[in-house]
C-alpha cells in the first residue's frame, strides 16, 4: 500500500505515498555541496538529541481504572511508585522477565501498575536504573491533548488569519493565499477561481483532495461515534457560540473549500498547488501562483464520501447546507456512474505531492455514505456489489490510498432498513478478526506498539488509525483488550517507544522541536506550533530525527492529526 524510497530519495523527493519533492534548492545544493548541507543536519541533530530515559511510558498520564505499564531498557526487578509530591511510596510492583524487543534489538522489562488507582501525579522509582519522569493518573489526562490536537486544524486553515495560545505563547500568523487559485492546467485559460479556505496540508501549504478523504472521513467517524462527548466541547473557534458544535464547525472550513473543488459537470479537481514546493516561509509570504489540477476519480469519488456524510451530520443543525452537500455529493456520484474507469489526474508540471491511487475503496465508500444519508436502494447496491468483491474487507493498515474501512464500517454500524445479512456477518467477522490480530501485533511488541514492527512513511498516523478499527470491534465485542489496544497506541505515540518521547508538537515529554513545517520554521519560533504529529520512524523502528530537514519522518500532515483526533476522542470521557 505504501511506496518503498530508494537511495535517491533525499534527492529526487519521491518517496512514500506521496510525491515528496521536499526543499528543491536544498536538494540541488546536495548534489553540489554535500559537506555544507551534512554539517547543517549535524548541527540540527545535535540540537535536537537528548539522552533516552531508559524508563519510557505515556507522558501524557493514566486513566485511573485502566491499563498502566511502562517499558524499561534496563535490567530491573522491581519497582515503586512514588508520588512526586512528597517522594511517598503507594504502590510496589515486581518486574517479570525480560523479552527481546525484536525491531529494536532492546530487551525490555514491563512494569505493571494497572491495579493502582488513585489520582496524583507520581513517579516509577525503579532500583539500579533511575526514577521516570513525573505523570498524572486522572479521569481527564487526555482532554489537553485533544483540545490541542483538535485545534491544530483550525491553525491550519488557509485563506484566512489564524491565533492561538498554548502554555502561553501566541502561534499566529495572517491571511494567506488571497489568489486561490488559476485555470491555466484544467482548461479555463489564465483566468482565476475562488477556492478560498480549507487546511494547508501538511508541512507545505497546498490543499489536496485525497488526503482530505481520510482526514474528514476519520473527524466525521469520530463524530458519529463520540458525539456526546463532541456535540459541547468547547474548541474556542471564530464560530465558537454560532449554531454549530465546534467540532462540526472546523469540519465546515474544509468543507467550504472542497465545495469550490467541484467542476460544473460534477469532477473534481485533485488537487490546488504550487507548482513547485515553496521555501520555509509563513504563508502569507508565499506568492507563487497556485493552480487547479485536473480531476482524478478517486478525488471524485472522495468528494462524494465526505459531502454525504456533511450532507448527514450537519442536516441536524443546518438543512440549507446539508441539502447543498447532498446535491454536490449526488451531481460527483453521476458523473462517476458516467466515467467508470479508474481516472488518475495529469500532474504534469507539478512536482508537488500527488496522492495516485486507484479508486475502487473511493468509489466503494461514496456508494457507502450517499447510502447512508439517503437510504436509496441504487447506492446500496453499487456498495454491496463493490463490498462483495473485495478481496481484503477490513484492512488493519490503512491510510488515503485505502478508504474502504470508512465506507465499510459506516455500513455495518448503518440502522437503516435493507442490508445484506450475510454481508452484514461476513464483516462484523473482519472487523473483529483484524481488531484481534492488532491486539496480537501489540502483545508481542516491547512497547506494545499496536502496528508492530512495520515502519512506513506517516506510521504514527498508522498507529493512530487502527483505533477506529479497535473501536468497531470494541462496538461489536466488548472485549476490554480492544479499548486497552488503542490506549497503548495513544501510550507509543506519546512516549512509550524507543526514543522515550512524545511524537506530537507541544504535548507531552520531550516532544519535536524541528518539526518539517513551514510555519514553525523562522528563527524567532523558539516552539513549533503545537498539536501536531509527526510521521514517526521509517523505514526502522529506530530511524527518527528531530531534524526540520527530515520530512521523510518528521513531517506534520492532516491525515495524521485526523487519526489521532479520533484516538484522543476514544476517552474523553471517562470510561472506566
Amino acid at each position: 500500500m505504501f511506496l518503498k524510497c530508494d537511495w535517491r530519495a533525499p534527492f529526487l523527493g519521491h518517496c512514500g505515498g506521496r510525491d515528496q519533492s521536499r526543499l528543491k534548492i536544498l536538494a540541488l545544493r546536495r548534489w553540489t555541496n554535500l559537506t555544507l548541507l551534512g554539517l547543517l543536519l549535524t548541527q540540527s541533530a545535535s540540537r535536537a538529541a537528548a539522552p533516552s530515559d531508559p524508563i519510557r511510558l505515556n507522558s501524557l498520564g493514566f486513566l485511573p481504572a485502566q491499563s498502566k505499564q511502562a517499558s524499561i531498557a534496563a535490567l530491573a526487578t522491581n519497582f515503586s511508585l512514588i508520588r512526586s509530591a512528597d517522594g511517598v511510596t503507594v504502590f510496589t510492583g515486581f518486574i517479570g522477565a525480560a523479552r527481546l524487543n525484536l525491531d529494536t534489538g532492546e530487551s525490555l522489562f514491563t512494569a505493571d501498575f494497572s491495579a493502582f488507582t488513585n489520582s496524583g501525579i507520581f513517579q516509577l522509582d525503579v532500583p539500579g536504573v533511575g526514577r521516570s519522569i513525573a505523570f498524572r493518573v486522572g479521569s481527564d489526562v487526555y482532554r489537553e491533548a485533544f483540545t490541542t490536537v483538535t485545534r491544530a486544524m483550525y491553525l491550519w486553515r488557509c485563506g484566512t488569519a489564524v491565533s492561538g495560545v498554548h502554555h502561553g505563547d501566541t502561534f499566529s500568523h495572517a491571511a494567506c493565499h488571497p489568489d486561490d487559485a488559476w485555470l491555466d492546467f484544467v482548461g479555463g485559460g489564465s483566468v482565476r477561481r475562488n477556492s478560498p479556505g480549507g487546511w494547508h496540508d501538511a508541512g507545505d501549504y497546498n490543499k489536496y483532495v485525497v488526503n482530505a478523504g481520510v482526514t474528514v472521513g476519520c473527524l466525521f467517524r469520530a463524530w458519529e461515534d463520540f458525539k456526546p462527548a463532541l456535540k459541547n466541547y468547547p474548541l474556542h473557534l471564530p464560530e465558537s457560540g454560532g449554531g454549530l458544535p465546534d467540532f462540526l464547525a472546523e469540519l465546515k472550513w474544509e468543507l467550504d473549500w472542497l465545495l469550490t473543488m467541484q467542476a460544473q459537470d460534477g469532477s473534481v479537481y485533485h488537487k490546488l498547488s504550487t507548482r513547485d514546493f515553496g521555501g520555509m516561509i509563513l504563508p502569507e509570504h508565499e506568492s507563487a501562483k497556485r493552480y487547479f489540477t485536473p480531476w482524478s476519480s478517486a478525488a471524485t469519488a472522495d468528494f462524494v464520501a465526505m459531502l454525504a456524510q456533511g450532507a448527514r451530520n450537519f442536516r441536524e443543525y443546518d438543512p440549507a447546507y446539508a441539502a447543498r452537500c447532498l446535491a454536490a455529493a449526488q451531481a460527483s456520484y453521476r458523473f462517476l456512474l458516467a466515467h467508470p474507469e479508474n481516472h488518475r489526474a495529469d500532474l504534469t508540471g507539478f512536482t508537488t505531492g500527488g496522492y495516485p491511487t486507484r479508486d475502487d475503496d473511493d468509489r466503494l465508500w461514496a456508494a457507502a455514505e450517499l447510502w447512508a444519508t439517503t437510504g436509496e436502494t441504487n447506492y446500496l447496491h453499487d456498495f454491496e456489489t463493490r463490498a462483495k468483491q473485495a478481496r481484503e474487507k477490513i484492512d488493519s493498515s490503512w491510510d488515503w490510498s485505502n478508504v474502504g474501512n470508512l465506507g465499510m464500517l459506516t455500513y455495518l454500524f448503518s440502522e437503516r432498513p435493507g442490508r445484506d445479512e450475510q454481508l452484514v456477518a461476513t464483516l462484523r467477522n473482519a472487523v473483529i478478526g483484524t481488531a484481534d490480530e492488532i491486539v496480537k501485533k501489540r502483545n508481542a511488541h516491547g512497547y506494545a506498539r499496536p502496528l508492530g514492527s512495520y515502519y512506513h512513511w506517516g506510521g504514527n498516523g498508522t498507529v493512530a488509525r487502527q483505533t477506529v478499527v479497535l473501536q468497531a470491534a470494541h462496538r461489536l465485542a466488548a472485549k476490554p483488550e480492544y479499548r486497552l489496544a488503542a490506549l497503548d497506541a495513544l501510550g507509543y505515540l506519546f512516549g512509550r517507544n524507543p526514543f522515550g518521547r512524545s511524537f506530537v508538537t507541544g504535548l507531552g515529554h520531550q516532544p519535536p522541536l524541528h518539526p518539517h513545517d513551514r510555519r514553525s520554521h523562522p528563527d524567532s519560533i523558539v516552539e513549533p506550533w503545537p498539536g501536531y504529529l509527526v510521521g514517526g520512524p521509517n523505514p526502522k523502528a529506530a530511524d527518527w530525527q528531530d531534524v526540520e530537514e527530515d520530512y521523510r519522518t518528521n513531517e506534520i500532515a492532516i491525515n495524521w492529526n485526523g487519526a489521532l483526533i479520533y484516538a484522543l476522542a476514544m476517552f474523553l470521557e471517562n470510561v472506566e
